[in-house]
């Protein structure tokens, strides 16, 4: 008998749903919103809305894209945190009232846990163990995989993650949100010629609070000598910018890497989609004879294929939740 699991992911402001049958991702659904442009970052009150407007259609377009009934399914997996609260509570709900109707078993899954088991969700798969530097908006973490949902925190941000001094910066130079992906185009057309202040943090943890203190004083210097300077100088401040956060997250993967001996390495998170870090991360491999793993774009950034990867694993050890479970919104892995 097949196990098919629907997995549901609305931590923060994309509602997305999947379907996997038997280790295969049939469907990967997922609506954004662009309602937080207007606001340069994520309103929890309107993603909580827009979610509770977003979660039934993406649930049924992704059980027609995979061709199954909803009787069909054999458990559903949902993101039970970390996140937003009240995100949270759309997807801890539907799940909730949907598995009650189907008579079905349900498993709460951790979103950083599943941002790393992405990798499973293709081919090629990682082996165990692997290093995986997860990297997202509202966390940088280095993860030694030991099995499925077996993992360790290594290295973990003190105070603002990757996806955040991204963001941040971008409000700074007047770019849409999020930056990110806008800083990593305009990258592509500069050169890393700007230097700021590079962060000396112990063992094999993060900050990016320095990084960004330096890149505000960076640019009110500049600004008061040539009030031109952003528009003159974006692709080469961007370059710069997206270097530096790279180069520090690199640091401390190549000092993880040599610490445990593994050469099993592997990116995940939304930052993992970044032009830059990808491109870093294989020439970093090929020097060091690593075998590196890299998540499609679609498995990078907040998605429900994960959640369902996540929850397959979890069905096998039958480690299923019952009805009085609650959202988190701090939930380590």
């Amino acid at each position: 008998m097949s196990i098919i699991i629907l997995g549901i992911e609305s931590s923060c402001d994309d509602t997305s749903a999947s379907i996997l049958k038997d280790g295969e991702i049939l469907s990967n659904v997922t609506a954004n919103q662009d309602a937080h442009k207007l606001y340069g970052g994520v309103v929890p009150e309107v993603a909580s809305r827009a979610h509770q407007q977003n979660i039934v259609p993406v649930v049924d377009v992704a059980i027609q894209k995979a061709g199954i009934h909803k009787e069909d399914i054999s458990a559903i997996a949902f993101t039970r945190g970390p996140g937003l609260m009240g995100s949270l509570l759309v997807g801890v709900s539907f799940a909730k009232a949907m598995a009650l109707s189907l008579k079905i078993p349900m498993i709460e899954v951790n979103h950083m846990q599943a941002h790393v088991l992405a990798h499973f969700a293709e081919n090629p798969k990682p082996s165990f163990p692997f290093l995986c530097l997860t990297v997202s908006g509202g966390h940088t973490q280095i993860v030694k995989v030991n099995d499925y949902l077996d993992m360790e925190v290594i290295g973990t941000t003190i105070d603002d993650a990757a996806g955040e001094a991204f963001d941040k910066t971008g409000k700074l130079l007047g770019l849409e949100y999020p930056a990110g992906p806008i800083i990593d185009k305009k990258a592509k057309l500069g050169q890393a010629i700007f230097k700021f202040a590079e962060p000396n943090i112990p063992e094999l943890n993060f900050s990016f609070s320095g990084l960004k203190t330096s890149i505000l004083y960076f640019i009110k210097k500049e600004i008061k000598n040539n009030p031109q300077f952003i528009d003159e100088n974006i692709n080469d401040i961007c370059a710069s910018v997206q270097h530096s956060i790279i180069e520090f997250l690199m640091k401390k993967l190549i000092q993880a890497a040599q610490e445990t001996g593994i050469s099993e390495i592997a990116i995940a998170g939304g930052v993992s989609a970044n032009s830059g870090l990808r491109n870093r991360l294989e020439e970093e491999g090929q020097n060091r004879n690593w075998n590196t793993y890299i998540p499609k774009f679609e498995y990078c950034t907040d998605n429900a294929a994960m959640i369902a990867v996540t929850g397959y694993y979890k069905f096998f050890k039958k480690e299923f939740v019952d009805q009085s479970i609650t959202p988190m919104a701090r939930w380590k892995i």
